[in-house]
């Protein structure tokens, strides 16, 4: 049951296959112990399900990889329920994603509650303060590793993330830049495979994406609370980061939901927790609801985490017979690659932008530069990095 859609001519099948219970099991721990971001889930999950239960071959396990990162949402989660769609049918998908988020999103809303009770505390403060420079160097360092493999294809697409920078920082909503992306990036190719290079898609680019007008501060409800976050789930590609474009452009420019040092803190919660991390839709969805009480504020983080996964779930259920088939087309090729350089130049904006929320003082920028330092020179995991500087935060609140 499964198999369709993906495998490829051949590739021997997996045995033995899991049961639903098997799956739940193992993906609840993953939940419990997954720290470390994307590419270190992927990396547990093919330890687990290839090394070391030879549930599926390393051709299958990468076949189901590519799919997942065809598709908007979190791509290790959504690796996830590939995985179990492929082992016990839609039931494995809906008990490997609900076990893989369940242990975050319940850690994160009991962080929230703490923050929201605790926050103005010293030593919280403290805490906090050392957590946001190390969330600027994590996403930088993303920034430093995707960056040229984004790139590398062509000039065309180095091109195609200028202009995609240029059109955020002017205040272009973040889906249009990735749409804008995405389809100049098709036209771009196949001026470039008849030597038109020169001529005006890129320009063209500019005009598909004029800005959009800023919208006035809108009242909080559970319902625009949960269609923010639909939304959100639907349309982001690339990196787990490229989140923060979003949630900035949604919740702090244009909604006035958070500030920006209110969202910084939800991403050090996201970055410090295991699992997906996008659970910093639970955190997020808890603050901004408990203005209305505890119980308002429990109601939000559970929409939120419903609204950011949901679209995954059923774009897996819907997309897994015919991605296969989708991944070979230059076309959908064409536009994943100006849909992920865009992606990229959203996540350097913004970085650039929660800079003055983050780094506010020299120690502050000392430990920015360290983080990026150890992430890069030595591939320190984000999450021992963050947890430090959550320490140094709360050393320098005692000291002071």
């Amino acid at each position: 049951m499964g198999n369709d859609g993906l495998a490829g001519p051949g590739l021997a099948k997996a045995a033995p296959r899991a049961t639903l219970a098997e799956l739940a099991r193992l993906f609840l721990r993953l939940g419990f112990t997954a720290f470390g971001g994307p590419a270190a889930h992927v990396a547990l999950m093919e330890n687990e399900v290839v090394q070391r239960r030879r549930w599926l071959s390393s051709e299958r396990f990468l076949d189901l990889l590519g799919a997942a990162n065809l598709i908007p949402g979190p791509s290790s989660t959504e690796l996830a329920m590939f995985i179990g769609y492929d082992q016990a049918g839609w039931r494995g998908l809906i008990a490997c994603g609900a076990c893989f988020i369940l242990p975050a999103g319940v850690m994160v809303t009991l962080l929230a509650a703490a923050y929201v009770r605790f926050g103005a505390i010293p030593s919280m403060v403290g805490v906090l303060y050392g957590m946001k420079p190390v969330v600027i160097a994590v996403v930088g360092q993303a920034l430093w590793n995707l960056g040229p493999k984004a790139v590398k294809k062509s000039v065309r697409l180095g091109a195609l993330a200028l202009v995609a920078g240029v059109a955020s920082f002017a205040g272009v909503d973040a889906l249009w830049v990735l749409l804008g992306g995405g389809v100049a990036s098709v036209i771009t190719s196949r001026f470039a495979k008849e030597g038109n290079i020169g001529r005006s898609p890129t320009l063209g680019f500019v005009g598909a994406i004029a800005a959009s007008g800023a919208s006035a501060a809108a009242p909080v409800s559970l319902v625009a609370l949960f269609l923010a976050f639909l939304k959100i789930g639907a349309l982001v590609f690339g990196s787990g980061y490229v989140l923060l474009a979003f949630l900035r452009a949604d919740l702090v420019e244009r909604l006035h939901w958070l500030t920006e040092a209110q969202l910084l803190d939800a991403v050090a919660i996201g970055q410090v927790t295991p699992g997906p991390v996008f659970t910093t839709a639970t955190f997020i969805g808890f603050v901004v609801a408990a203005r209305g009480g505890p119980v308002a504020g429990v109601s939000g983080a559970v929409l939120a985490t419903v609204g950011v996964f949901l679209p995954g779930f059923l774009l897996v259920a819907v997309t897994r017979p015919v991605v296969a088939r989708v991944r070979r087309s230059p076309a959908a090729g064409a536009f994943l690659d100006g849909v992920n350089v865009a992606a990229l130049a959203l996540m350097a904006v913004v970085t650039g932008q929660l800079v003055r929320a983050a780094l506010v003082d020299f120690p502050t920028v000392a430990v920015a530069l360290v983080g990026i330092a150890a992430l890069v020179r030595f591939k320190v995991n984000p999450t021992w990095l963050v947890a430090g500087g959550a320490a140094l935060g709360a050393l320098a609140s005692a000291v002071r």
